[in-house]
C-alpha cells in the first residue's frame, strides 16, 4: 500500500535534486540530474508494485498515498494529494521520459547548464504536482509553476525569435489559467468557504447555468494547453523554437496537463454540462484532426510536421473523452501515453538530424538510411507506431478512441480514422524524403551512439510494451475510470 511518505518523495524529490544541482555548478550538472530522474524513475516503479488496483467503490475511494495536512486553514485550503488509477498514468509517462529527454540533450553544451538542469527537474516536481494535487488551490498552484520553467527554459535556450514566440505562449497560457481561478474561487464559495478540496467539489450539485459557465472557465485553461482549435497558434512557433528537451517537455508531457485536467476536475464536477457541450468539443478535436493533419502533410521541415501531426492527435483524444464513455476515457488514457513515447521519440530524431547535418528540411535531405541503418530503422518504427501500426502503442488507444466515437456518431468516427489515413501519408512521405534514395557524394552520417540507442530503444521497447501489453494499463485505470463513468451517468444537479 502506498504512504503518504511515498507522495510526498515523489513531489519533491526533482525539486531538491534540482537546487543541489543549481547550487553547486561545479559538479556535473548532466549527470546528476540523469542520475535524479532514474531515481524519480525507481520511486515510480515501485509505486506501480504497491499500488492496490483493487480498491472500494467512489470516484476517489481509489486514491492511495494520500497526503492530506492543513495548509492555511482560514479557508480550507489543504495541502492535499494523492495517486489513483489515472494519475499513476501521467506519472508513468513523466518520471519515465524524463530520462529519456535528459539523454536527449548528452551531446549537446548548454550555457550556465546548472540552471538548465535545474529548470527541467523543477518542472518535473510541478508536474507530478498537478497529476496528484487534490486540493483545488494547491492543484492552481503547481499549474502555474509549470508554466515558469518551460517559459525560462525557451526563454534563454530558445531559438530565433524566441522572444517574441515566448511572450505569446506565456500570454495565451496566463489568460486561459486566469478563467480556471475565477471558476475554482467559484466553487470554493459554493462549499460555504470551507474548502477547495476537490471531495468537496465533488459532493457540489450545481444548477445547469452554473454548470454551463464553470466549464467553459476551465476549458478556456485546458484548450489553450492541449491544445484544441482554435486555440492552438502558438504550437507550432513554440515546438519549433524551443530547445529539443524543451519542446519534448512541451508536447509529451505538458501538454497531458490539459487532458488529464478535463478528466480529474470537468468531468465529475460539471457532468451534466459536459454532455451538453461534449459535441461542441468532439467537433473541436476533430476539427483539430484535420487541419493538424493537412498542414502536416505540406510540411517541409520535419519538427514543424511532427508539431501539427501532435494536433491531430490529441485532438483525437480530447473527442474520444468527450463521448462519455469507458472506452473513450481508456483510449484516451492509454493514447496519451502512447503519444508522450512517440513524440519524445520522434523529435529525439530530429535533433540526431540537427546535430549530424545542421537541418529538418525534407529537401535538404536523403540517403541516409544506407549511411545509418539503425537510425533509420527506429525511425521507421516510431513512424509506424504514430500511425497506429497494431501491435504497437498507437494502435490500442486509437482504436478505442474511435470505437467510443462511432458508438456516440459514425460521422465522428469516420473523421477520426483519417487521423490514422493522413498520419500515415505524411510520416511515410517525410521517411522516404529524409532516409531513402542514395546519399550525396562525400555524405557522412554516423549512425547511433551508446547514449542515442540507449534513449530511442528504451522507447522503441515502449512501443511495443504498450502494444502487445496494454492489459497492465487498463488495469492499473479500471476502477477509477468505471466509477468515474457511474458518477457521470447517476449524477443529478439542481435545476
Amino acid at each position: 500500500m502506498l504512504s503518504e511518505q511515498l507522495t510526498l518523495l515523489l513531489l519533491f524529490f526533482p525539486l531538491l535534486a534540482g537546487l543541489f544541482v543549481l547550487i553547486f555548478p561545479r559538479l556535473r550538472s548532466r549527470d546528476l540530474a540523469f542520475a535524479a530522474t532514474l531515481v524519480q524513475a525507481a520511486l515510480t516503479g515501485y509505486v506501480i508494485w504497491v499500488f492496490d488496483i483493487y480498491q472500494h467503490s467512489g470516484l476517489l475511494a481509489n486514491m492511495q498515498g494520500v497526503v492530506e495536512k492543513a495548509w492555511i486553514p482560514t479557508f480550507g485550503i489543504r495541502f492535499f494529494a494523492g495517486i489513483d488509477g489515472i494519475s499513476i498514468l501521467m506519472l508513468i509517462l513523466t518520471n519515465f521520459l524524463m530520462p529519456v529527454i535528459v539523454l536527449s540533450t548528452w551531446n549537446k553544451e548548454f550555457k550556465n547548464p546548472s540552471l538548465f538542469y535545474f529548470l527541467v527537474l523543477f518542472m518535473q516536481t510541478a508536474l507530478v504536482g498537478v497529476f496528484t494535487a487534490l486540493d483545488g488551490f494547491l492543484y492552481y498552484i503547481f499549474w502555474e509553476l509549470a508554466l515558469i520553467p518551460i517559459y525560462f527554459i525557451i526563454l534563454l535556450w530558445g531559438g530565433e525569435n524566441r522572444v517574441r514566440i515566448t511572450f505569446k505562449f506565456f500570454i495565451y497560457t496566463l489568460a486561459g489559467s486566469l478563467f480556471m481561478l475565477v471558476a475554482m474561487i467559484w466553487l470554493f464559495l459554493q462549499t460555504g468557504g470551507q474548502s477547495f478540496g476537490i471531495d468537496a467539489f465533488y459532493s457540489l450539485r450545481l444548477d445547469d447555468a452554473t454548470q454551463r459557465w464553470i466549464f467553459w472557465a476551465f476549458m478556456a485553461a485546458f484548450a489553450i494547453k492541449i491544445p484544441l482549435m482554435p486555440f492552438h497558434s502558438w504550437q507550432a512557433d513554440t515546438y519549433t523554437t524551443a530547445p529539443n528537451a524543451g519542446t519534448m517537455l512541451l508536447s509529451a508531457i505538458m501538454l497531458k496537463m490539459g487532458i488529464y485536467s478535463i478528466i480529474r476536475w470537468v468531468l465529475p464536477i460539471m457532468p451534466d454540462a459536459s454532455a451538453a457541450y461534449a459535441d461542441v468539443v468532439m467537433i473541436m478535436g476533430l476539427a483539430g484532426v484535420i487541419y493538424g493533419s493537412w498542414i502536416a502533410i505540406g510540411q517541409n521541415d520535419l519538427r514543424r510536421l511532427f508539431a501539427w501531426s501532435s494536433l491531430a492527435h490529441v485532438g483525437l483524444i480530447a473527442a474520444g473523452i468527450f463521448t462519455l464513455s469507458r472506452s473513450g476515457v481508456q483510449g484516451a488514457l492509454i493514447q496519451m501515453l502512447a503519444h508522450g513515447v512517440n513524440v519524445t521519440a520522434l523529435f529525439f530524431i530530429a535533433e540526431i538530424l540537427q546535430q549530424r547535418v545542421q537541418t529538418t528540411r525534407l529537401d535538404k535531405l536523403g540517403g541516409i538510411r544506407k549511411l545509418a541503418p539503425v537510425f533509420a530503422s527506429v525511425y521507421l518504427i516510431i513512424s509506424y507506431a504514430s500511425a497506429a501500426l497494431p501491435l504497437t502503442n498507437g494502435f490500442v488507444g486509437e482504436f478505442l478512441l474511435l470505437a467510443s466515437l462511432y458508438e456516440h456518431n459514425y460521422w465522428y468516427a469516420a473523421i477520426g480514422g483519417l487521423t490514422i489515413i493522413l498520419c500515415a501519408a505524411y510520416m511515410l512521405r517525410a521517411y522516404k524524403f529524409s532516409m531513402l534514395g542514395a546519399p550525396a557524394e562525400g555524405q557522412v552520417f554516423a549512425d547511433l551512439n551508446f547514449t542515442e540507442k540507449l534513449a530511442l530503444f528504451s522507447l522503441v521497447g515502449f512501443v511495443f510494451l504498450l502494444g502487445i501489453f496494454p492489459q497492465f494499463i487498463f488495469n492499473l485505470s479500471d476502477e477509477a475510470v468505471k466509477f468515474l463513468i457511474w458518477h457521470l451517468n447517476n449524477y443529478h444537479g439542481t435545476p
